[in-house]
């Protein structure tokens, strides 16, 4: 039995470090991240994943792995796959209660195992049966649940993987199917005993030994009186014959090892099942908890319109920070853009204007879209990536073996590395650490190489002659977005398109720390600032 609300031909499968403790230990947390991802842990400081997972969650640590995998494998994705996520996410956010009601029945099953396991996984083929026969009896109440949703919501649901789901469900598990299995539970616990066959080998030694089915109705005291019985031969064994009831007991043991280990294995079936709906189930409920936190703030969701890898640009209408507005807690600026067939994007202007936010919007909103959310836009339309990449300028640490600008280098090197085609790069105030003439100059070889090797660019800096030398070359495939700024030196936070500037208005900020009553004329203080 196959999920597939995650996949339309295969379920989905989790990464594990031992004993799930990469949400405990920071460094087995990492560890996890780099195994999904190899720059996984740089992606989530960047872009402040975190904060994202942790409304996701909602408390529910098994959401949050979920959702951390699904998200950091969504370049994994192909265009089907995330149009079938979409269609599945559609009928979860239109049955919140249905698909809350068959996570938390997944869960409790789950617990419950976890209870019981120890008797499945035991070397005493006596122990294996009965705890498989009480895990089966508890599998079967959750089958006729899962069998009532199937037939209850049969046209609440449209997408094809719900549908897939519960049309197997009831083809599967009629109510003919459950009762048999009740029937046979019953007969596996021996309450009349057990009937084995066995015969001699060559050594008068015991082999081949069978289960062999009761008689399916006990014969009454006339039948007994009247009937012939087959021939047999009955011993009593003596209370106190240890040793006797330890053949005994082997023997019983070697004739249920077979019918143990088929329902063990049964049992495991079942449960396999169980915890792969759980999984699946588990991003779904994460999307809908962020959806109810979203909306709770007033912030516009929808599902965007994903294209083939290799188109270029963006088309998004009202783009926000997700995690700014989960951070706050309350409405933020939104932004739009038309950046079709655009290839590079330069982002310049005002200082704490938003270039930032904006870049980590784009990144975040590419992330969701790729692993079949929804996306915190009015609209937003983009080719998928197989790819992301984040260049950060980074604070000066005291661990550092070299200069910030030599560290730069060496990430930028890193990800040189791990280039393919049609990936996403997102610098922000990159290569900053030297003087504007060498930064403009290394950052516009970079840049030029990336767009060579069909590569896709947004690019956050001050640094103004490498802006203005590709405004003034006449780049086609460039975009330019200038963060808005008012004649009285406030921050709208939105982004237009125009040229660069020669100054980021630096002496906004720091009449925000001295002022003209400090001494200063204003002459002087626009040209300190500069």
């Amino acid at each position: 039995m196959k999920v597939l609300l995650l996949n339309r031909n295969r379920d989905f499968g989790l990464y594990h470090l031992p004993d799930n403790r990469y949400r405990r230990q920071e460094a087995d947390r990492n560890a996890l991240l780099l195994a999904l991802l190899w720059n996984g842990p740089t992606m989530v400081q960047d872009l402040e994943l975190d904060t994202l997972l942790r409304t996701m969650a909602g408390g529910d640590e098994f959401v949050w792995s979920v959702a951390q995998q699904a998200i950091l494998r969504g370049f994994e994705n192909d265009l089907d796959t995330v149009l079938y996520r979409q269609a599945v996410l559609g009928d979860c956010l239109r049955n919140p209660i249905v698909v809350r009601a068959l996570y938390d029945l997944m869960t409790t099953i789950g617990e419950e195992v976890r209870r019981q396991w120890w008797s499945m996984s035991s070397a005493y083929p006596s122990s294996m049966l009965y705890g498989s026969v009480d895990l089966m009896e508890m599998s079967l109440k959750v089958l006729r649940k899962l069998r009532a949703v199937a037939e209850e919501n049969t046209v609440g649901f449209e997408s094809e993987g719900f549908k897939s789901l519960f049309a197997m469900v009831k083809a599967e598990l009629s109510e003919e199917y459950l009762n048999r299995i009740k029937t046979h539970l019953q007969e596996l616990k021996f309450r009349r005993g057990a009937l084995l066959s066995a015969e001699l080998d060559e050594n008068n030694e015991g082999a081949h030994y069978m289960l062999r089915k009761a008689r399916s109705k006990e014969p009454n005291w006339l039948e007994r009186l009247l009937g012939k019985g087959p021939i047999s031969y009955t011993f009593r064994l003596d209370p106190r014959d240890e040793s006797g009831g330890r053949i005994l007991s082997n023997m019983r043991s070697r004739g249920i090892a077979r019918a143990a280990r088929a329902l063990a294995q049964s049992a495991d079936h079942v449960l396999g099942f169980f915890k792969a709906l759980r999984t699946e189930l588990a991003f779904y409920v994460g999307c809908l908890n962020l959806y109810q936190q979203l909306s709770s703030i007033g912030m516009a969701t929808c599902l965007p319109t994903p294209k083939e890898t290799g188109e270029r640009g963006y088309q998004l209408q009202g783009l926000y920070d997700v995690c700014l507005a989960l951070t706050l807690n309350q409405r933020v600026v939104a932004n739009s853009a038309n950046a079709e067939g655009k290839r590079l994007v330069i982002i310049t202007g005002a200082n704490q204007g938003g270039k930032s936010t904006f870049l980590r919007s784009i990144g975040l909103a590419q992330l969701m879209m790729q692993c079949g959310m929804f996306v915190p836009a009015e609209s937003f339309s983009a080719g998928l990536t197989p790819a992301l990449f984040t260049h950060y300028r980074r604070e000066e640490d005291a661990s550092m073996k070299s200069g910030k600008f030599d560290e730069e280098l060496a990430r930028m090197s890193d990800i040189v590395e791990h280039l393919v085609p049609d990936s996403l790069l997102l610098f922000n105030e990159s290569f900053a650490a030297t003087n504007d003439r060498e930064g403009s100059a290394i950052a516009t070889e970079i840049v030029r190489a990336l767009l060579e090797k069909r590569m896709k660019v947004l690019y956050v800096t001050h640094l103004y002659e490498f802006a203005r030398g590709f405004f003034e070359g006449g780049d086609k495939d460039a975009l330019f977005l200038r963060a808005e700024r008012k004649p009285d030196g406030t921050r709208t936070f939105r982004l237009i398109e125009g040229e660069p500037l020669e100054t980021s208005y630096g002496e906004d900020l720091y009449r925000e720390v001295f002022s003209d009553s400090k001494g200063l004329r204003s002459e002087e203080l626009s040209s300190t600032a500069r």
